[in-house]
């Protein structure tokens, strides 16, 4: 697996989110809405998820094993430094 694709959008806000990122894998599948938060001068990286009706929220879209889930957060948090703040 590779990730052939990664957009992020900055947002200018004083809220712990800080982008959105989308990937491509295997320039055949997509995943919108991950969500770059910082918290504690810490980046780490929230899969796409909905809130359900408990008030709790479950992932759409997540990796299953560890390797992948590194391989998600490094590609996106480099991608993140990398990418200019959208006005």
């Amino acid at each position: 697996m590779e990730i052939t694709g990664i957009k992020i959008k900055k947002i200018a806000t004083e809220n712990k989110m800080k982008a959105i990122a989308s990937i491509t894998i295997d320039d055949c599948f997509a995943i919108h809405d991950i969500k770059v938060i910082e918290n504690e001068d810490k980046v780490f990286v929230a899969m796409p998820n909905k809130r359900l009706k408990d008030g709790t929220f479950k992932d759409v879209a997540h990796p299953i094993n560890f390797e992948t889930r590194s391989m998600i957060e490094k590609a996106v948090i480099e991608a993140y430094n990398q990418a200019e703040i959208e006005e």
